[in-house]
């Protein structure tokens, strides 16, 4: 393990501890305090916007749209809270969804919660999946898709009858466009009725 490797481990070990450490303080986490951790560990400067924006996206049980999180902090004006989510997501503290609507939504799912360092954090914006109720648009992250696909390629390695979703799509791209292309990301949206309009 070379040094950087170890910089980055230790970074998400402190960071799990402090991200555990405000959970299990209340029953209700504290976001405010989760978001300043999570800022202090990148680079981005922590502002007082920053840090409301992405208490309000953490503690959301959705994703949100600009007007969601506009309506949620009614004394932020809206090129403030462009700029916060914008400065957000290049971050990788949080990451944009577009909709079938052409309208953005933002979240900052658990797996940014557990995630240390800021190439950690990059990496795992786009690696989940996404539920899109059609009757009410609102989005759901699908956490820690991607731990369960590694999990499942690991297990492959030790019984090579197991094949992954990954290693299937990977075929199909290869049976379909030919030889040589090979896929980094995967996004994957489910669509259909979320609980409260299911009934």
């Amino acid at each position: 393990m070379d040094k950087l490797q170890l910089n980055c481990k230790l970074r998400h070990n402190q960071h799990t501890i402090v991200t555990s450490i405000i959970m299990k303080k209340s029953a209700t986490p504290d976001y405010p305090a989760l978001a300043e951790s999570q800022l202090r560990d990148t680079s981005l400067r922590s502002t007082a916007a920053r840090i409301k924006v992405l208490a309000a996206l953490l503690g959301a049980p959705y994703a949100l749209s600009h007007q969601d999180v506009q309506d949620t902090l009614v004394d932020m004006d809206r090129v403030t809270l462009y700029r916060a989510l914008d400065a957000l997501t290049d971050a990788g503290l949080a990451h944009k969804i577009a909709g079938d609507d052409r309208v953005f939504r933002y979240n900052a799912g658990a797996e940014h919660l557990a995630a240390g360092s800021k190439n950690q954090i990059l990496h795992q914006q786009h690696q989940h999946g996404h539920f899109k109720c059609t009757r009410c648009a609102k989005v759901f992250c699908i956490d820690n898709i991607d731990e369960k696909l590694l999990a499942a390629d690991t297990q492959t390695q030790l019984n090579p009858s197991a094949v992954t979703l990954r290693q299937q799509l990977q075929k199909v791209l290869q049976a379909t466009l030919g030889k040589g292309f090979q896929s980094h990301e995967i996004e994957l949206t489910i669509k259909g009725w979320c609980a409260d309009c299911a009934h």
